[in-house]
């Protein structure tokens, strides 16, 4: 797949839009724009008069974005930055922000990204190839402790300290350049494995969200939502993993309590068994809303 090629099934569409609630000449953002699924959507709604900027860290993709969006030519702007530049752009608050949170499916399907175990590829994991350095490059320079604990914390990953062992003793002894050799590595070290996921699993996932400083990325966005909506926007966070979503519940439950927003989700909004079926990838799919008090 190539950004030409770049098609995206939006995750829990019905839930965001209910929670979202978009209304003509509003000013949406999608923090996490992608190939552009949700944001056709929203701009449908707010239009006319409405306005929508999608932000995304991976350049690559907002081409794609592009594509997809040109019949509302005019009334959206793309800009390729992280969460944390998110008050730089908006300028002023709006009243819509979307965060769908993750690796995307176009990013997942790229062999020459390096997030998949699925298909032999350089070892990079970068979500901004232009920033940061590739998995390949930490795994040579982190000391073996710092290893095991981000494979710890952010893999949730109970077997940590051996595959962490086991991946410096092969960078010492042979180099890991490739997802398939670290896969190989993980697989090798891994003293049981789970039914329907691969023993490289959480592994892949930490190093990527190490790489990529998701967790401090996401953090910093939701510390400046006070900032970032208008009195009455609402905000949806989708996450599919227990730290992004623990993240997401922690930060939005202590700004409750401060009065700045009012939780619309008690619980997280899981995706339907018939969308499950349809797109794997929503199975592990958490959504959360707020309001702006």
């Amino acid at each position: 797949m190539n950004e030409r090629d770049a098609l995206h099934t939006p995750v829990m569409l019905g839930e965001t839009l209910f929670y979202l609630a978009p209304k003509a000449g509003e000013t949406a953002a999608d923090a996490t724009c992608g190939a552009a699924g949700h944001a056709r959507e929203l701009l449908k709604r707010i239009l006319p008069g409405g306005r929508l900027i999608g932000i995304d860290r991976d350049a690559r993709i907002l081409e794609a974005a592009r594509r997809n969006l040109a019949e509302f030519a005019g009334s959206f702007e793309l800009h390729n930055e992280c969460f944390s530049g998110l008050e730089q752009i908006l300028h002023e608050p709006v009243d819509i922000l979307l965060f769908d949170l993750g690796v995307s499916s176009f990013q997942l399907d790229q062999p020459e990204r390096g997030f998949s175990f699925s298909a032999e590829g350089p070892l990079d994991m970068r979500m901004d190839a232009s920033r940061g350095r590739p998995a390949a490059e930490v795994l040579r320079r982190l000391p073996e402790r710092e290893l095991e604990r981000i494979i710890r914390e952010y893999g949730e990953e109970r077997f940590a300290r051996r595959i962490a062992g086991a991946i410096k003793q092969a960078v010492k002894t042979s180099g890991i350049r490739t997802t398939g050799e670290l896969a190989e590595v993980v697989k090798r070290a891994s003293p049981h494995w789970e039914r329907r996921i691969h023993p490289a699993t959480r592994t892949f996932q930490a190093l990527r969200v190490y790489v990529n400083e998701e967790l401090d990325e996401l953090q910093a966005a939701l510390d400046a939502l006070p900032r970032l909506l208008k009195p009455g926007g609402r905000v949806v966070a989708i996450s599919y993993q227990s730290l992004e979503d623990r993240i997401v519940k922690q930060t939005l439950r202590r700004e409750a309590q401060e009065g700045l927003v009012e939780i619309l989700t008690k619980k997280p909004i899981r995706p339907s068994p018939e969308e499950v079926r349809s797109n794997r990838r929503a199975r592990s799919a958490r959504l959360r809303a707020a309001r702006r008090t």
